[in-house]
């Protein structure tokens, strides 16, 4: 979904026309009601540019008929079906929308006492949570935030794809050469997928030799892979008990999956690259980048994911976008304990999470404050929430203002006031 703002629709008054739409793959459904309570049945349209126009035809003739003054059309956060759609309307003078899929199917089991789902109801339904204010306002990404927001996206699935890659590889080192691993840690290094790929074995490795062997992997990591280590993955494969039966169609697959990581490895290089070349064009990326324990990458990510800090008016509404907005279940006596939503973006929730775990570390921005709330009872899980979500109102902060990270500026500034 390409929301880059989320801010709670309030105005829906009696000169606001509800356009509610059920997203499908190839087929929407539409839907109008005005303020009157007057409505046009769900009718079908399709994904075309032809289809597009008819539809909007038809919104502009119903608002016009009834003399509204603005017409708000929302529909369920669904993926990337809706965006063409989103696209279309984005350009033209309507507001567009979108509704939590809970908040629908909450809503629907409601009308009628059952979950009932079709066509006709969905439409129906998400006019409805419109019509409640619980929508959020939607803006497309463009320009460089557009782009961070796909490069973010393939960089994501590459890395996925690549993980896949190097378990289904892992497997097979262990049944061809257990011992690998113990020496080589890290299978995505240069000396590994190298070996990998010339000698697999352990009899590619003995039949080596112990001093080519050296020489290789010497020259291979530039000098990173020592004598030692060589030796020592020598003599693993001298008493390997990796299997040799079925030789020729290991070989094969082990190749495959080699050139498969490299291949993976390449193309997020080229992603990361792109990334450094439009952030230079986000003017508060380096103000974001002035907080030690985030890169590039991440900064790219977390504005690929937001789309424009600036557009946010509140530090609730990104919240509620990255999902760590807070609830909790109280009843009575009982007092329930406070929970982050989980109902933004999963992607964004992510990074902020290994930027927490950057800034946790001995000698990071957030070590001091993190160890003070585990000494004060609080679970390492909790904590560690609480910090993404006070790195979340920094970033916020340093986007909107232009400004540079100012480690420690909350005990400066009580420094001040006390002097």
């Amino acid at each position: 979904m390409g929301n880059t703002k989320t801010e709670k629709l309030k105005t829906v008054n009696e000169k606001t026309m509800i356009v509610a739409i059920d997203i499908g793959k190839t087929i929407h459904y539409g839907y109008f009601r005005g303020p009157d309570g007057h409505d046009v049945k769900p009718f079908p349209f399709y994904n075309t540019q032809k289809s597009f126009k008819e539809f909007l035809e038809k919104v502009i003739r119903f608002k016009q008929q009834r003399s509204l003054e603005e017409v708000v059309v929302g529909f369920e956060s669904t993926g990337p079906y809706a965006e063409p759609l989103m696209n279309f309307l984005a350009k033209k003078s309507v507001r567009l929308v979108q509704v939590n899929p809970m908040h629908t199917k909450r809503l629907k089991e409601m009308t009628g006492n059952s979950p009932n789902k079709t066509d006709s109801k969905d439409p129906r339904v998400i006019a409805d949570v419109i019509s409640l204010g619980h929508a959020l306002t939607v803006i497309v990404p463009e320009g460089a935030a557009a782009e961070l927001r796909r490069l973010t996206q393939a960089r994501e699935r590459a890395c996925k794809s690549r993980t896949a890659t190097m378990n289904q590889l892992h497997h097979l080192i262990f049944v061809v050469f257990p011992e690998f691993m113990q020496v080589i840690k890290k299978i995505t290094s240069r000396s590994a997928l190298y070996l990998l790929k010339n000698y697999p074995f352990p009899k590619d490795v003995v039949d080596l030799g112990l001093k080519p062997l050296q020489d290789i992997l010497r020259k291979v990591s530039k000098g990173k892979f020592g004598q030692t280590q060589a030796a020592r993955l020598f003599e693993a494969a001298e008493s390997s008990i990796g299997i040799a039966e079925g030789k020729r169609g290991l070989l094969l697959e082990i190749k495959y999956l080699v050139s498969g990581i490299e291949r993976e490895s390449e193309f997020i290089d080229q992603i990361e690259k792109q990334m450094s070349h439009y952030l230079k064009q986000i003017p508060y990326s380096q103000s974001i980048l002035s907080i030690k324990g985030i890169g590039e990458v991440t900064v790219a990510g977390l504005i690929g994911e937001v789309g424009d800090f600036r557009q946010f008016k509140t530090i609730p509404e990104i919240m509620k976008l990255a999902g760590l907005d807070l609830y909790e279940i109280s009843s009575g006596k009982h007092k329930g304990q406070r929970h982050i939503s989980k109902r933004g973006r999963a992607h964004l929730r992510k990074l902020l999470f290994f930027v927490t775990i950057n800034t946790i570390r001995t000698n990071g921005i957030m070590h001091n404050k993190y160890l003070e709330m585990v000494n004060r009872g609080e679970p390492k899980v909790k904590a560690i929430v609480a910090i993404s979500r006070k790195l979340l109102r920094i970033v916020f902060s340093l986007a909107c203002n232009n400004t540079t990270y100012v480690e420690n500026y909350d005990q400066l500034n009580t420094i001040k006031e006390a002097a």
